[in-house]
């Protein structure tokens, strides 16, 4: 058994979340270049380089790409030969007390908003930290842990739905589902969007699907023909709506529409759209 040091998940973690929040992906980057290209709208493509403009301030000032510097999710792929050693202060501590230590760490040197409330009903006080994190685990084989931080902003999770359609609904329904849910988001979740969407499972599943489905890179297309297609399709629909980056209109309303799907009972059709701004902010590491 691999045995990884505390310190070490929590040093990786606090870079990430330092890196995702000043520094685009590239493939996001060479979307909303291409997107910049191609606009046709004198104000869409004007605010596209606005955003571009934005993108290479933040990376060469270090300075975050958005006032929002979000919920830390953080997805974590745990190799069944590796575990994390305890801290030294705390010897019942994990993996999980890692990356909430790394979060808080990133979040303090890296100046980043701190925008967790620890009752969201009630007293909804700042926890000062930005943990705990939203953290996604699972076991794959091998002796590696892959850790993924996505810095989700409010605004555009916010505008995310999901809905239970019945079988008989079929591919008609969860398409209009799909552009519904963006039309309704409009300008108030920061387009051009990143439109992840989860089909199948069950409830909660297919809301995890959609998010997940946000890592793919924004040039891929599903493997499956069928599904392949309907992202395609979707994004032709989406860009129809005419919304535009920020909302001022133009041929830009997304830049990708990304779908994942898993089986289902034979009652169901989960889906879930998971909205997500242009401001796509993720980083990677592998230990």
């Amino acid at each position: 058994m691999r045995r990884i040091p505390f310190l070490r998940v929590e040093e990786t973690i606090k870079l990430l979340c330092i890196e995702a929040a000043h520094r685009l992906p590239d493939d996001v980057t060479e979307a909303l270049e291409k997107a910049q290209r191609s606009e046709t709208h004198e104000h869409a493509k004007r605010i596209l380089q606005l955003m571009l403009e934005n993108a290479e301030l933040a990376s060469r000032r270090m300075v975050p790409l958005c006032q929002d510097t979000g919920v830390a999710v953080i997805f974590v792929e745990q190799g069944n030969q590796v575990t994390v050693e305890p801290s030294p202060d705390d010897p019942d501590s994990g993996l999980i007390e890692a990356i909430n230590a790394g979060v808080a760490a990133g979040f303090e040197e890296g100046f980043l908003r701190r925008s967790i409330v620890s009752d969201p009903v009630n007293e909804r006080r700042n926890t000062d930290t930005n943990t705990p994190a939203v953290v996604h685990h699972r076991f794959v084989g091998g002796d590696r842990l892959k850790l993924t931080v996505m810095l989700k902003g409010g605004g555009c999770e916010n505008r995310s739905r999901f809905q239970m359609l019945t079988p008989a609904q079929g591919q008609t329904a969860v398409e209009g589902f799909v552009v519904e849910t963006v039309r309704q988001a409009g300008a108030d979740a920061c387009p051009p969007f990143i439109v992840g969407v989860g089909i199948g499972g069950d409830f909660e599943l297919a809301c995890l699907l959609a998010k997940q489905a946000l890592l793919r890179p924004l040039n891929s297309a599903h493997p499956e023909p069928f599904y392949a297609d309907m992202e395609r399709r979707l994004l032709q629909r989406i860009n129809r709506l005419g919304i535009g980056p920020q909302g001022m209109g133009g041929a830009t309303t997304a830049l990708a529409v990304l779908i994942e799907t898993h089986p289902c009972h034979i009652a169901s059709l989960p889906v879930a759209v998971n909205i997500e701004c242009h401001s796509h902010r993720h980083r990677s590491a592998i230990i």
